[in-house]
């Protein structure tokens, strides 16, 4: 018998690949299929965030033709859903059925496309309107299905947090405003699946987590010989643009803030060697080193790249990029994980399509052995 499992976990933001289907959907589905050929794992859960696209009351007939035509299993929660595939020689595999509150085998084919109210095996929660009473209320929340898989049992926990609203006012403290507020709602959900409704298991939680670079302390390190303009709006004191320009190169704008445009002269360094560089100025994890640990590092910002198909490398200058999309695992998973002692790893954290247009996301994957319960 097998020692082991080879488990695919993958997290996608869908959004624009919904509002761009026919120019995206072909090579987003290739880069998938290629990466399955190329690690031929024996159980996969793509997790997908933003389904439908901003406008998805008219996309949502794209959105169930693509994931019902291309795959097999989908459940969804408004904007998240979540697919899993169980290869033909995976035998003994059972998921949870929250209601019942006991392990059921898994066989055949199953599909959800909806509310998913009834449906027994997730659990789906949006985030309470009254944690933040000034931010629009949204579908962002969770949702989590639990496994069994060669008597190996763990969670996995589809996440999508808020975003950065504006810009400059992310540029007003360290930590942001909304880095306080997406620590707020990650630590409700781990504690949610943490709390003792059910029996805690090692857990995965990979979604879009929407972190972003520190971005008071990034923009002070990238404008440290610059002059900075502060432009007011006329009928007020508010802030409308911070623009900060080279004083030895012409006045050259070297960044541009506005609460939806960051752009920055230099944008290749987001890219160089992987933005190593910048990883100094991802913070937002770090509250939660006493309960999450993640794979090293070793790929851009995954957020937001151009949604032009001829720019598949580009970022967008709307946002600081960031590593929006990540796949995070409790201390315990460290248990359950197979790791070669020597050599190269058998593990691999990456994005799938580097070179590829796939929306404004590149969607993260995390490959791995799990180690088979053997009685």
């Amino acid at each position: 018998m097998e020692l082991h499992t080879d488990v695919l976990l993958v997290t996608a933001n869908v959004g624009s690949l919904f509002d761009n289907v026919g120019e995206i959907e072909r090579d987003w589905l290739r880069e998938f299929f290629t990466t399955v050929h190329t690690h031929k794992p024996c159980f996969i859960a793509l997790h997908f965030q933003e389904v439908g696209g901003k406008d998805y009351m008219v996309n949502m007939a794209h959105a169930e033709n693509f994931f019902c035509l291309s795959f097999l299993l989908c459940l969804s929660l408004q904007a998240l859903g979540s697919m899993y595939f169980i290869h033909k020689s995976l035998k003994n595999i059972q998921q949870y059925d929250f209601s019942a509150k006991e392990f059921k085998s898994v066989s055949g084919h199953n599909k959800y496309v909806g509310s998913l109210d009834g449906v027994a095996t997730v659990e789906k929660e949006k985030f309470p309107k009254n944690f933040w009473p000034d931010i629009k209320w949204s579908r962002k929340g969770y949702m989590r299905t639990r496994w069994i898989i060669h008597n190996q049992g763990l969670d996995l926990v589809n996440v999508h947090l808020f975003h950065d609203a504006s810009n400059l006012i992310a540029c007003n403290s360290s930590p942001s405003v909304y880095s306080t507020n997406r620590q707020k709602a990650l630590r409700y959900v781990i504690n949610r699946i943490s709390d003792s409704s059910y029996s805690p298991l090692p857990f995965f939680l990979f979604g879009d987590f929407n972190f972003r670079l520190d971005t008071q302390s990034l923009v002070q390190n990238l404008s440290t010989s610059a002059e900075v303009q502060t432009v007011k709006k006329d009928s007020s004191n508010e802030v409308e643009k911070i623009i900060y320009e080279e004083k030895d190169n012409d006045h050259k704008v070297l960044l541009h803030i506005e609460t939806k445009l960051f752009a920055y002269l230099h944008q290749a360094v987001f890219r160089e060697n992987n933005g190593k560089e910048l990883l100094k100025y991802d913070k937002e994890i770090a509250a939660f080193h006493d309960v999450i640990t993640e794979e090293q590092i070793l790929f851009p910002p995954s957020y937001p790249y151009s949604e032009d198909y001829t720019k598949p490398t580009q970022y967008m200058n709307t946002r600081c990029p960031s590593w929006c999309d990540r796949i995070l695992m409790s201390h315990s998973t460290q248990d359950i994980i197979q790791r070669r002692e020597e050599g190269e790893s058998n593990i691999v954290y990456n994005t799938l399509g580097p070179n590829v247009c796939m929306g404004d996301h590149k969607p993260v994957f995390l490959f791995f052995a799990l180690k088979n319960n053997v009685h």
